[in-house]
């Protein structure tokens, strides 16, 4: 069993690990270049487990083969974001498609809201429950 003492959102992979430095996250990123995959840099103020449609930043790098470039549009959309969440995607197309091989959240909120558990009474002794996220509750680009 794995827990989460921080509270913080875990998506992707490394979630449970420290922050990366710039210099891991230029490692992550030539490992993803040398297995051919693209590179995209998404972001959210809503980091929901359900919300798996973050906003792109630019276009997906298709043709981007130095690190350095795309360390470089990470620091801009940190620059831009500054309060949101941001992620590195990479894309596999092997099977004829593109599709995620590999996440990892490189830019947090310095304080995250963190999620709350809803029940809900239904038919006869049903209960059913949803996650509500904390950061939700102010309109969308006022919630950091």
């Amino acid at each position: 069993m794995m827990t989460n003492l921080g509270g913080r959102v875990t998506q992707g992979q490394f979630s449970f690990l420290p922050d990366l430095t710039d210099v891991q996250i230029t490692a992550q990123v030539q490992y993803a270049l040398d297995k051919g995959w693209s590179l995209g840099i998404e972001y959210t103020d809503d980091p929901h487990p359900r919300n798996t449609y973050w906003e792109m930043f630019g276009n997906p790098m298709f043709d981007m083969k130095d690190p350095a470039g795309i360390l470089m549009e990470i620091n801009n959309c940190r620059k831009t974001y500054p309060n949101h969440y941001i992620r590195v995607t990479a894309f596999s197309a092997v099977r004829g498609v593109e599709s995620v091989t590999m996440s990892y959240i490189v830019n947090r909120p310095k304080k995250e809201p963190g999620f709350r558990l809803e029940r809900h009474e239904t038919d006869g002794r049903t209960m059913r429950y949803t996650i509500h996220s904390y950061a939700t509750d102010k309109p969308e680009g006022e919630r950091y």
